[in-house]
């Protein structure tokens, strides 16, 4: 393996002029750092991370902590994600640590990777309203880009899609088609971007002049089993005259309302309309659902690819309000959503 010393004697500079050259201190002419690059690509070289570090104050690593609640590896929106994410930062030859932590503790973990100066940033998934991590990092100075926002003006680096939107366009095209029996399926209640949606749904309605009751609106694990349950309880009619119309945060729940819609002896697009969420999962494709399902459409993967270019932008030195995306959502109609079905709509 080449060593720092090889390719210094093999160039005839010093080993101090060569680490300068692959760091890129400006003190170093351009002829000579290209030699220095053309010679350490010739000889694959590879620069000793902890010298590398006391070097340029870089450890060319970032983190991520993930809640240990569920499997994540089984989870196709987090393998998603973090295709993207982790092929963009290896693009820049920047490392991710993952963690995973405790509901409740995630807090105390964020706090050791940044008194530990392991990682030159972290980056913060699933943002609530009011987040202590988002505080905390603001507080040190630490660099951090959220997946997600937790209100429209803020100071850090975020990607996040437009939820308002995607709900509007949701409701509006059910309300369109008759529907004013309308159920929301949504994210965990502690989430920002479910109490987006949420509002965004409550607002047309209310535009629509549609009587949504509460047991119509849930926030829960975007699961098939709880899409399942959920829907099988409000379609069983014992609690109250049927939604003819879903909108799930996720196609894992829309699975589960066809599957209970299925059970009920209902057929989805005549008899009850679905919308989903649509993460753009490569194993689980709406347009192969039977009928082909409804979308509110935004690849989760480019989340991932969008906050590593933040996170090398942000390390660098950018302006965090420079660094914050709010990507569009498509609204793609197919066959599980219909006209409302011409039976009680209004009785309760």
């Amino acid at each position: 393996m080449t060593t720092l010393k090889d390719l210094a004697a093999h160039l005839g500079l010093s080993p101090a002029t060569v680490s300068r050259a692959l760091n890129g201190f400006p003190e170093v002419g351009h002829k000579t750092r290209k030699r220095v690059l053309e010679a350490a690509e010739r000889f694959s070289y590879k620069p000793n991370t902890s010298a590398k570090k006391l070097a340029t104050g870089k450890s060319d690593m970032v983190g991520i902590i993930f809640r240990s609640a569920r499997n994540l590896l089984v989870d196709p929106h987090f393998v998603d994600f973090l295709a993207g994410l982790s092929t963009g930062l290896a693009h820049s030859e920047v490392d991710l640590v993952i963690r995973t932590a405790p509901q409740g503790e995630q807090l105390a973990h964020y706090q050791r990777f940044v008194a530990s100066g392991s990682v030159d940033g972290m980056i913060v998934s699933a943002p609530q309203i009011d987040d202590p991590r988002i505080e905390m990092l603001l507080e040190t100075d630490f660099p951090f880009v959220v997946h997600g926002r937790t209100g429209d003006d803020v100071p850090y680096a975020f990607y996040d899609i437009d939820n308002d939107a995607a709900l509007e366009g949701a409701t509006s095209l059910l309300a369109d088609l008759g529907h004013k029996r309308i159920a929301l399926m949504n994210g965990p209640a502690d989430m920002a971007f479910a109490q987006q949606r949420e509002q965004a749904f409550r607002r047309v309605i209310k535009q629509r002049g549609i009587n949504v009751p509460g047991r119509f609106v849930s926030q829960d694990d975007m699961s098939e089993d709880l899409g399942y349950q959920r829907a099988a309880s409000l379609l069983g009619g014992e609690l109250g005259t049927p939604p003819s119309a879903f909108i799930c945060a996720s196609t894992l729940q829309a699975l589960g309302v066809i599957r209970a819609a299925t059970e009920a002896g209902l057929t989805v697009g005549d008899d009850i309309s679905i919308i989903a969420h649509d993460d753009v999962l490569p194993h689980l494709r709406p347009e192969n659902f039977s009928p082909s399902l409804t979308v509110t459409r935004a690849p989760i993967r480019d989340a991932g690819t969008a906050l590593a270019d933040m996170m090398i932008a942000l390390i660098g030195g950018s302006d965090p309000k420079g660094l914050q995306q709010i990507a569009p959502v498509d609204l793609i109609v197919r066959g599980s959503t219909g006209a409302a079905p011409n039976r009680g709509e209004t009785a309760w």
